[in-house]
């Protein structure tokens, strides 16, 4: 998926996460927080490719980086997305009084550019090391950014016409889960 695409899906994302009240950070976040944070994290990673955008910034990081693990390697892999999550609160949160409305919206863009890559026949190494990649190849070419376009838009609208006031919480996400999990294993 090309930069542009990357950025609108993972806008598209916010506004979606924002509408659907994610985490309660997004859902009352401040949009000139949100914005840059989200488009930031959609960016990040494809630090491991030297000729990506944040790539060239960096290259001091995104050559070694690419040297070990390669185009769409470490960094796009749940680990990575972990680790970025653990980093953030051990040594970020602790030393700089940022918003967790930045950190939350950071995150969805990088789970975002995880996402947006999975839609490529490439895909992508989510459970890294182990060396097999999820795909759903919706978008079938290299560089298709009108299927991109059109998938970021498809979100967006699909968002904005959301009935108000529906909700999908992280924590209560979890735990219908965990309740699911609970009675299934007491049936048996």
């Amino acid at each position: 998926m090309t930069a542009e695409g990357h950025l609108l899906f993972s806008v598209a994302t916010l506004v979606l996460a924002q509408k659907l009240e994610i985490t309660p950070a997004l859902a009352h976040g401040d949009w000139f927080h949100m914005i840059p944070a989200v488009l930031l994290g959609s960016l990040l990673p494809d630090l491991d490719h030297p000729g990506s955008i944040l790539g060239r910034l960096f290259r001091i990081i995104s050559l070694p980086l690419s040297k070990l693990c390669g185009h769409r390697g470490f960094t796009h892999s749940l680990l990575a997305f972990c680790g970025l999550a653990i980093l953030w609160e051990t040594q970020v949160s602790p030393h700089w009084d940022i918003s967790t409305d930045i950190f939350h919206a950071l995150l969805l863009g990088y789970l975002s550019h995880l996402i947006a890559d999975m839609l490529t026949p490439a895909g992508v190494p989510f459970l890294w090391p182990l060396k097999m990649r999820f795909a759903l190849p919706i978008l079938g070419k290299k560089n298709n950014k009108k299927g991109e376009r059109f998938i970021s838009v498809l979100i967006l609208v699909g968002a904005l016409f959301l009935p108000p006031h529906l909700t999908v919480t992280l924590p209560s996400q979890v735990n219908n889960w965990l309740q699911m999990y609970h009675d299934k294993r007491t049936n048996f």
